[in-house]
């Protein structure tokens, strides 16, 4: 099949290895793509934001499927125009994808539901935010409703802190913020592919959402991610399913907003069980990169399943037995000002080492053909091995073999797993 993907990142990469290397798939193009993209597809300098601009190229290359990886297009109606134009697309339209868009729109889903989560207030004006802060009390956590590309989120014991965040929030048009109740307990990322009424669940994986070792620093976009999670129950999918994605899928089908997609379930295992932490609308970054790491089965037949409403029909996911770790490489200055520009070397030398490949980001070429970071999270280096352990070692080999000036790297990831 000819398949379209949207997106620019280290996840859309990893999507695009999966799809490219399947043989199912018979064209992929990457709109916009990056260096990485460009040597296992063809990119194409589109808006991936811009309906009129996707559905011009989905009809020129006559595309199969087309699959939306980040959640700015899907929230502005990609998936929507898309369909429309009579394309199967992988992507929830922009009703569903509020699901992510507006954190209070997803409790509300949740408490309709019947969902676990954590109490949660949703504050309009400085007044009722100072209320809420006490009412919870610390540690505060707090959210901006709207998208923040993973960075919306303050968890800290400093009221001053919190508030700050939450008035920072408050200050955006239409701005509003939620305060919750803390989930005392370890995180789990729990995707499930979704065509409305059926779900498949991906395997579990953990990500590391601070900049820097021992979780220290503010919230990023992701450090670094490993899977299987040894720890975590060994049926997780299937309670994550049974009490959280299906009820969820079954309640926006209800609404007539059927959910079509992947329904990213971000999760805490406290001392009373599964809650859920966020929904995103879309596949992770950077869990994507160690969960395709690790399937065997069709990912081009699993998604064109989804798209067209016949996810009941095919073969569940299947796993290789090996670990995957994934350790992001970042620009200096990331998360508050990254300092993009900077020539990397040392990639080929780094995929020498035994079963790691490296995923671009933030990279792009100079006019000499070198390659530049060209944003805040610039590469993954993604390691496979017999255990977690393993891969961690593969990983933390092949980053030691790269240069960037001033790169920052979180030393932990998947420590003690």
């Amino acid at each position: 099949m000819k398949i379209l993907l949207l997106g620019s990142g280290a996840r859309e990469h990893a999507l695009a290895r999966a799809l490219a290397s399947d043989p199912a798939t018979t064209e992929l193009v990457v709109a916009p793509g990056n260096p990485g993209t460009a040597s296992i597809a063809t990119n194409f300098a589109v808006n991936p934001c811009s309906s009129a601009e996707v559905v011009d190229l989905a009809t020129q290359m006559g595309a199969d499927l087309v699959v939306v990886g980040p959640e700015a297009p899907l929230v502005a109606g990609v998936g929507d125009a898309v369909r429309e134009a009579g394309f199967a697309c992988f992507g929830p339209g922009v009703e569903a994808a509020r699901l992510e868009g507006s954190k209070a729109f997803a409790k509300e889903v949740m408490a309709a539901a019947g969902v676990p989560t954590a109490q949660a207030v949703t504050c309009a004006t400085p007044e009722e935010l100072a209320a809420a802060l006490d009412r919870f009390g610390a540690p505060h956590v707090v959210k901006d409703d709207g998208l923040a590309a993973g960075k919306g989120v303050v968890v800290t014991s400093d009221r001053q802190a919190a508030l700050a965040h939450g008035l920072a929030c408050l200050a955006k048009e239409g701005g509003r913020v939620l305060v919750e109740d803390y989930l005392d307990g370890p995180e789990i990322s729990l995707f499930c592919v979704c065509d409305g009424a059926t779900v498949r669940p991906l395997a579990p994986a953990q990500d590391f959402k601070r900049l820097s070792d021992g979780d220290a620093g503010p919230n990023t976009g992701g450090m670094g991610s490993y899977t299987p999670l040894t720890w975590a129950p060994a049926d997780i999918a299937e309670q994550v399913v049974d009490h959280i994605a299906q009820p969820v899928i079954d309640e926006m089908a209800r609404r007539g907003t059927a959910f079509i997609g992947l329904l990213y379930c971000g999760l805490a295992l406290t001392r009373d069980g599964l809650r859920v932490v966020e929904f995103n609308v879309r596949f992770g970054d950077p869990e994507t990169q160690v969960v395709l790491a690790r399937l065997t089965s069709s990912l081009p037949e699993l998604l064109h399943a989804a798209a067209t409403g016949r996810l009941a029909q095919v073969p569940e996911p299947t796993w290789s037995t090996d670990s995957a770790v994934d350790v992001v490489l970042a620009a200096p200055g990331y998360p508050a000002a990254a300092a993009t520009g900077g020539v990397i070397t040392g990639l080929s030398q780094a995929e020498a080492v035994e079963g790691v490949h490296i995923l671009h980001a933030g990279t792009a070429l100079d006019d000499d053909g070198a390659l530049i970071s060209a944003g805040g999270r610039v590469l993954s280096v993604v390691a496979v091995g017999p255990t977690v352990q393993a891969a961690r070692e593969r990983a933390y080999e092949a980053v030691g073999r790269i240069h960037l000036d001033g790169a920052q790297y979180r030393t932990d990831i998947a420590a003690g797993r």
